[in-house]
């Protein structure tokens, strides 16, 4: 997703922050009242919470769905084995 447009909204309670991509998708953040007091603040704040959710990959732990996903770095070189293959 390529950052395409921000739109910034104060709604009761706090802001909601929308990033729009090029491809139409979009990600919404909500920042309380308490930690931003204008439009500016708020962006800022969104910023930050994207950075970090990046950082840790999402919000809510990861499950693999098999093991090939439980072993994957997410390098499918063929030149790198699977943890635990046998030759």
């Amino acid at each position: 997703m390529h950052l395409a447009d921000t739109r910034i909204e104060h709604e009761a309670g706090g802001w909601k922050i929308d990033f729009i991509g090029d491809d139409g998708d979009a990600v919404s953040v909500k920042v309380a009242d308490e930690h931003a007091v204008s439009a500016d603040e708020a962006l800022e704040r969104a910023k930050a919470v994207m950075v970090q959710l990046t950082a840790y990959g999402t919000a809510v732990e990861a499950v693999a769905f098999n093991s090939y996903d439980a072993a994957s770095n997410g390098n499918f070189d063929d030149d790198e084995p699977l943890l635990d293959t046998q030759h």
